[in-house]
């Protein structure tokens, strides 16, 4: 059993419970918390990170030396996650009424424990309050060359949940394994050893030029790949020693936050 912090639907406060992250049911939330909206864990702001899985940077190919990038990047590619994205575990994922398909982007979500700036390498773990689940959704979309707003940046595509395990629950978080499974049909499998930036690089090359606060969650980024969706599917992101996160695709005209029309 892991020590997590979760936020029921509704409910301003969090809380603390056990829960066993190897569950491997089809209930959509553990038994103790079974039949339960939960609201996003968190409440800082979520950063995304682009091309930190190898196979996602060397997909681009020859592209990454070609206009406009030139050169591979040097530094982190980071983005915004606005809270008008965020959602909880099994609340709807708004699909515009004019797209047909979403990316479901998984990712390990680092919850920062307490104000980092200028973080070491070595010292880096010391500022993480725990781990959690994100699904960074987006249009399919080409370019990274300039922030995807439009196709990132829409009203829930970014479920987060269902809780924050705690740091010392997870023996080591550059060696999880990640899957996607839409409509119960394995999509993706892929594990955060093939990141290029590990945890406590991410970390610290980040805090090199920005300060993270206490609540924020920074993303370690998308394997290459990334399964689509599309309206009615059933998506489920499970990372070891997490737990998994569950949400349905609904027509956006159908949907409210929090819950459908």
């Amino acid at each position: 059993m892991s020590n997590v912090q979760m936020k029921r639907h509704g409910i301003s406060y969090t809380e603390e419970t056990a829960i066993d992250p190897s569950y491997t049911g089809t209930s959509a939330i553990f038994d103790q918390t079974k039949g339960l909206v939960l609201d996003a864990p968190t409440s800082g702001t979520i950063y995304g990170t682009l091309l930190n899985y190898k196979g996602a940077l060397s997909s681009l190919g020859e592209a990454i030396h070609q206009a406009p990038y030139k050169k591979p990047p040097k530094a982190p590619i980071m983005y915004i996650k606005p809270a008008n994205t965020v959602i909880g575990h099994c609340m709807p994922i708004p699909c515009p009424i004019d797209i047909d398909e979403l990316e479901m982007g998984a990712s390990l979500g680092i919850v920062i424990g307490k104000q980092a700036t200028n973080v070491s390498i070595n010292e880096a773990l010391n500022y993480v309050e725990g781990f959690t689940i994100v699904n960074d959704v987006s249009v399919p979309h080409e370019s990274i060359y300039r922030p995807a707003i439009k196709q990132k940046a829409r009203d829930g595509f970014c479920p987060v949940g269902p809780w924050v395990v705690q740091k010392c629950e997870v023996k080591n978080p550059d060696h999880l394994g990640i899957r996607v499974y839409i409509n119960g049909e394995l999509k993706q499998e892929n594990t955060t050893s093939n990141l290029i930036r590990p945890i406590q690089h991410l970390i610290a090359d980040v805090t090199e030029f920005m300060t993270l606060a206490k609540g924020d969650v920074l993303l370690v980024g998308i394997p290459e790949n990334a399964p689509i969706a599309k309206k009615g599917d059933y998506v489920r992101i499970e990372i070891d020693q997490v737990g998994f996160l569950e949400n349905q695709i609904v027509a956006e005209d159908e949907v409210k936050l929090g819950g459908k029309v």
